[in-house]
């Protein structure tokens, strides 16, 4: 039973990675960096558990507590939103 809580937390983690760069608009050119994975992984745990494993829902709740999060990801969170508002503006 404890290998299987084991590989559940583990897709919860994989999940969450994946998610730590919820602002990132979905292409090639932005990826996740491992220093928002670490900033942001326990901050998406506490926060928003309850979203997962969507993505999108992870997302906005990460951004409407964006004033409860760590100081790092706070910082990971606005160079997030900073690039998607770059990308937005450069696809224009």
């Amino acid at each position: 039973m404890t290998s299987v809580r084991t590989e559940i937390v583990r897709q919860i983690a994989a999940t969450l990675a994946v998610a730590v760069f919820f602002v990132m608009p979905a292409s090639a050119s932005h990826a996740f960096t491992a220093e928002a994975q670490r900033q942001c992984t326990g901050d998406a745990f506490r926060l928003c558990s309850s979203e997962i494993p969507d993505i999108g829902r992870i997302t906005a709740c990460m951004v409407k507590n964006r004033s409860s999060l760590s100081s790092g990801c706070r910082v990971e969170l606005d160079k997030g939103l900073a690039a998607a508002t770059l990308h937005k503006v450069a696809e224009q």
